[in-house]
């Protein structure tokens, strides 16, 4: 008789939850608006004349894509839009795929085989990360100008290359670790040499990982504007300086500013949300052990 007399009490805490996750839902849609609500209005101004979006906001126009084909054909005196995209597209491909060459095995020696200390070894790449770039931007600049490398490619890809691989061995070695050990001497066992293990065992399992740890660091060197800036403001711009060439001294550029904007992120916003399951999962991965 007791239990039947409390079973009618779970109906309001079931109401409650249900008001709980209501509530928690509505309020996750309007932060995701209010984070998105830049994006979609620099995407808008892009497709208006200068006049109308100098104006007082109104989403009462008629689109235009002038401001693309200006941003596009114009030489802004630095490069064009085709030079700063292929030196983005460069840069940012080729210090990727440095960073993962050079972090897979970190990755693999720090988690899978532990050395003494690896602790230590972990904090001393992320300690990387502690002094902010202004810090360091006057050394850098001498060593480039030295080296004959200002103005080039190679001083952003040797730089980009340094500035991801502490965050992609931080993020692999936690894929890593939540292999089975058991897979690792199973090869070992049948013979596999050490790169084997890497190639025929290990990526496989932790590929989406190795993918959503690619695309941040894609992302990073693709959005990177103070290196690019101070060492290379002319001959090999990225589109970070080519976008913010697009400001003038004179007249009116909001929408100018705004379609070139919306071209820079356009590559980065298509290659995450193409890759974004294999993202989610790959960053899940490392999440729980």
């Amino acid at each position: 008789m007791a239990l039947l007399t409390r079973a009618p009490k779970a109906e309001p805490i079931l109401g409650q939850n249900r008001l709980v996750a209501h509530l928690l839902s509505f309020l996750t849609w309007i932060i995701g608006l209010m984070f998105f609500f830049p994006l979609f209005w620099l995407t808008v101004n892009g497709f208006k004349e200068e006049a109308v979006a100098s104006a007082d906001p109104t989403l009462r126009f008629e689109p235009t894509l002038d401001r693309f084909s200006e941003v596009t054909e114009a030489n802004s005196g630095l490069l064009s839009f085709a030079e700063a995209f292929g030196n983005s597209f460069w840069i940012v491909m080729i210090s990727t795929a440095f960073v993962m060459v050079l972090a897979i095995p970190a990755a693999y020696a720090l988690s899978i085989r532990p050395m003494k200390k690896w602790r230590d070894v972990l904090f001393f790449f992320i300690s990387t990360k502690f002094l902010p770039i202004v810090g360091i931007i006057m050394p850098v600049w001498i060593i480039a100008r030295d080296l004959q490398l200002l103005g080039t490619r190679t001083v952003l890809v040797v730089l980009y290359t340094a500035m991801n691989l502490p965050l992609a061995v931080w993020m692999l070695r936690s894929f890593f670790a939540e292999v089975p050990k058991e897979l690792i001497e199973a090869a070992q066992i049948d013979g596999c040499s050490l790169m084997g293990q890497i190639r025929q065992v290990l990526l496989p399992i932790v590929a989406p990982g190795v993918a959503a740890t690619a695309l941040l660091c894609v992302i990073f060197a693709w959005n990177e504007f103070f290196f690019a800036v101070q060492l290379n403001p002319t001959g090999a711009s990225t589109i970070p300086v080519w976008v913010n060439s697009q400001q003038k001294f004179q007249g009116q550029f909001i929408a100018s500013l705004s379609a070139a904007s919306v071209l820079a992120t356009l590559p980065v916003v298509v290659a995450g949300w193409v890759a974004q399951k294999r993202m989610i999962r790959g960053l899940a991965m490392g999440a729980i052990k």
